[in-house]
């Protein structure tokens, strides 16, 4: 794995969840956008090395927390359910756009509720319509991130992941 490469690409994502350059796509009152560091939390949770995962989905958690207000919550987070992941990626594979859809909602959902518990026990100020800002943003999340890990496909590669497959390596 490429490691100055992998920060670029989450370094881009973060900005992008960060800024208003996905506000066009956002949709309701609310402003509920997709959240680029999900389907690429998944992306490299199920691609890279066990080992690598983890430490992908800590970053990528980290980028998430410098992209919000506090730090901490989407770190723990995405470090724990990126890693069950890829524990369980000789169980589920994540080939067909429907896994990963259920994918993307179940980790959003899951990885979304325990970072906000954790920012609530930190801050102690509970943000009203949470859960349907979640809700809303794991189902479109969901919606478009077989599309976005299509272009992270393309780019693997360019990354240096290999194709693993129930823990031995398949070269190309």
């Amino acid at each position: 794995m490429y490691w100055i490469r992998f920060s670029l690409v989450v370094l881009i994502a973060a900005i992008l969840n960060a800024s208003s350059m996905l506000d066009p796509a956002a949709l309701g009152p609310y402003n509920i956008r997709p959240d680029l560091l999900l389907v690429l939390l998944l992306f490299f949770s199920s691609s890279a090395k066990p080992f690598d995962a983890i430490i992908t989905s800590f970053a990528i958690g980290f980028a998430a927390d410098i992209s919000t207000e506090t730090i901490g919550p989407y770190c723990l987070s995405f470090g724990l359910f990126g890693s069950l992941v890829s524990q369980l990626h000789g169980v589920v594979l994540m080939k067909r756009m429907t896994h990963q859809c259920l994918a993307i909602f179940v980790i959003g959902m899951c990885a979304g509720i325990m970072a906000w518990g954790l920012n609530v026990f930190k801050t102690a100020q509970p943000s009203p319509n949470m859960f349907v800002i979640l809700l809303g943003r794991s189902f479109y999340s969901a919606v478009l991130g077989p599309f976005i890990w299509v272009g992270f496909s393309a780019m693997s590669g360019w990354l240096g992941l290999r194709k693993f497959r129930a823990g031995r390596k398949i070269d190309r």
